[in-house]
């Protein structure tokens, strides 16, 4: 830290005469210099570094971390394997995509809050309704906080009849953590994503994309 810079005429018993000032100088590179075993203040560009390092390692093993929250993956790509899925819906029934291999299966990422979300979800019913016999499954999980009440009074209310779960850390890290809703996620019979879409799903572009993938 630089001390503060004197006022007044100098110190005490000199005259502040002529030979004052041409003794200033002298007196501040004194000051500037560094006293020998005094101890220096602030950080050097090395430590500022150092630490700048240890934040960014500390956040990567935050993100790396289960259950440390969502958006720590990416998405799965059209083409790779889905992740592995396993939740337990309102009904009280376990759904796992492992399980459902062998089926066209539409993860959906979806919450009561959502206008697009509840615009696209009587489409979905309908697909399924039509389709469901032959292998196609939609799987909802929703993003609404608490224990699922509200959402089940809200699927009774619209009529929704296929399985919904609440959405858990665990889904959303594996689905590159969800930063938009509604999000879907489309996989074939062999578990292989097919289609990704944020925003939504219009049933038209769906009903195609299932029939399509159930002739496959």
């Amino acid at each position: 830290m630089r001390s503060k810079r004197r006022s007044g005429s100098g110190r005490a018993g000199r005259p502040a005469s002529g030979k004052q000032g041409s003794a200033r100088p002298a007196r501040a590179a004194a000051a500037k210099a560094p006293r020998r075993g005094a101890r220096r203040h602030g950080w050097s560009p090395l430590h500022w570094s150092a630490l700048a390092l240890l934040t960014v390692l500390g956040l990567l093993a935050w993100r790396a971390a289960p259950g440390s929250g969502t958006g720590t993956g990416q998405p799965p790509r059209v083409g790779a394997h889905a992740p592995d899925l396993s939740v337990k819906t309102l009904d009280g029934d376990r759904v796992s995509l492992e399980q459902l291999r062998g089926k066209v299966v539409l993860v959906n990422f979806w919450a009561t809050w959502c206008p697009p979300c509840r615009a696209e979800m009587p489409g979905f019913e309908r697909v399924w309704r039509e389709r469901g016999k032959d292998g196609f499954v939609v799987v909802g999980l929703s993003e609404d906080e608490g224990a699922g009440g509200d959402v089940a009074a809200f699927l009774q209310q619209h009529g929704i009849t296929y399985p919904v779960a609440m959405a858990t850390a665990s889904a959303r890290r594996a689905f590159g953590g969800v930063s938009a809703l509604p999000a879907s996620f489309l996989v074939d019979r062999k578990g292989v994503v097919r289609r990704t879409i944020t925003g939504e799903f219009e049933e038209r572009l769906l009903q195609q994309d299932v029939n399509r993938l159930l002739q496959e």
